[in-house]
């Protein structure tokens, strides 16, 4: 690409990093914004998430500011605080080889911006705007590549990965997030170097995951890494669901479905939570697909084995607890079947089982599942009605769980039962009877029965 600077439009500044900018320029310095945020500014998308670049040297950064933290003082990076913001400023740089395919060995200061926004991933994040006036820099063809919706790598594909082996999740995460394809050459290079990703850390690669899952066109990131090797890599429990054959109401294989659930999930905004139980929900057929009649298969507790994938998926990745507990919890529940002839007790029985916090989240999947089987908007009149009861059994307050009771541990204590594990089960006894007959929810009963299950227990 010709590497002239090309001006094409004046980038609004917001009056605070005006007045940042005025003190690099008294002291003899030029501060620009660089990045994503120039581009969706271009792209006429929100993003006040601000990089900026600079010829000033770290400690001359230092020396201007009252209040800074040395962010990445090895890279050249420091964070200013100034006027109780933070910003993140970067001296313009070269980098050294990169062993690890992560991190540069070393880092080189220069004073020329050109140097620097060459060293970046790709075209359309190496755009700058020259602050304070906002002129828009752009020094690769970021500006076509943007109008043509394309991704394509800064200068050598091949080496901008072998720097960088996360830059490869990233370009598949911006497909998804901008709807833009990924350009043949920088396409080649990934699946050239895909089995480089396994050299970043599970941390890095599922923040990127997550946001290309999160995005609103996630099918586009997905077949970028599944086309380049790095669903292998990364995912190889759903790289093993392309061309999976399920059969019976479902005219798609088993990726296919998968990935349109989680875009039913996304198109209709469902939270996280929501989006990554609908890419995994059916994920453990292909350990249990056997045969069945009439030249059809059966997929018996696929449930329990797609829970079991997704937990051990999320460990891989370290994920917290909580983000791997949630899903695997909507995705071991999400075959349950509701019927009219349901009793009280059933619907209870149900709200304790999956938590009442669980419950909006389990239908927006259950919706999510049908329609990726049926291919259109399903009929939820069903789930309605299900809801209905759900509220029903809620507005009455009925004990559903054990802090519901009125009795509890301590008074299990005074009555005489010794601490420790018993008391739990004799409490969980209890609510399993109370659920079955709310009237049961009384303290002199509670007591009485509670008396007789430990003394049924000592004999």
């Amino acid at each position: 690409m010709d590497s002239a600077i090309l001006c094409y439009m004046r980038m609004t500044i917001p009056e605070n990093i005006i007045e940042l900018s005025s003190i690099f320029r008294e002291n003899g310095f030029t501060l620009y914004l660089v990045g994503g945020a120039v581009r969706d500014y271009i792209l006429g998308k929100d993003n006040n998430d601000y990089d900026f670049t600079t010829d000033a040297k770290p400690d001359d950064i230092k020396r201007m500011f009252r209040k800074t933290i040395d962010t990445g003082i090895k890279h050249g990076t420091v964070t200013v605080i100034f006027h109780r913001k933070h910003y993140e400023i970067t001296t313009f740089r070269i980098d050294g080889d990169y062993n690890d395919s992560r991190h540069p060995e070393s880092v080189e200061f220069v004073n020329n911006l050109e140097e620097d926004l060459s060293r970046r991933d790709f075209t359309i994040n190496a755009f700058a705007a020259e602050l304070p006036a906002g002129k828009i820099i752009d020094m690769h063809g970021g500006m076509h590549d943007l109008r043509k919706k394309i991704i394509r790598a800064i200068g050598d594909p091949e080496r901008r990965f072998e720097e960088d082996a996360l830059r490869m999740m990233r370009g598949c995460r911006f497909s998804a997030q901008l709807g833009f394809s990924i350009e043949k050459e920088t396409m080649k290079a990934m699946g050239k170097l895909s089995g480089t990703i396994r050299n970043v850390s599970a941390e890095r690669i599922k923040e990127e995951l997550f946001r290309l899952i999160g995005s609103d066109w996630p099918r586009m990131g997905l077949e970028a890494m599944r086309i380049t090797g790095l669903m292998e890599a990364i995912l190889p429990e759903l790289a093993a669901t392309y061309g999976f054959e399920q059969g019976g109401l479902h005219s798609e294989t088993l990726y296919d479905h998968l990935v349109l659930a989680l875009e039913w999930a996304s198109n209709h905004g469902y939270p996280m939570t929501v989006r990554l139980a609908s890419l995994f929900h059916d994920i453990g057929k292909t350990a249990v697909r056997a045969p069945g009649k009439d030249r059809m298969w059966t997929f018996y507790g696929h449930e329990e084995a797609s829970a079991a994938m997704v937990d051990s998926i999320f460990r891989r990745l370290k994920t917290s607890n909580e983000e791997r507990e949630n899903v695997v919890h909507l995705v071991k529940n999400h075959m349950f079947s509701y019927t009219p002839d349901w009793s009280g007790s059933a619907v209870r029985r149900f709200i304790k089982r999956v938590g009442i916090e669980n419950i909006d989240p389990l239908f927006e999947l259950r919706i999510a599942d049908m329609n990726a089987t049926l291919g259109h908007a399903p009929d939820i009149s069903n789930l309605y009605a299900f809801a209905d009861r759900i509220n029903d059994e809620l507005d009455k307050e009925n004990a559903l769980s054990i802090k519901d009771l009125e009795i509890n541990g301590t008074e299990l204590i005074g009555l005489g039962i010794k601490p420790g594990p018993e008391i739990g089960k004799i409490l969980a006894e209890l609510l399993d009877e109370v659920i079955e007959d709310p009237s049961l929810n009384n303290k002199d009963y509670l007591e009485k029965r509670a008396i007789s299950l430990f003394q049924s227990r000592e004999q």
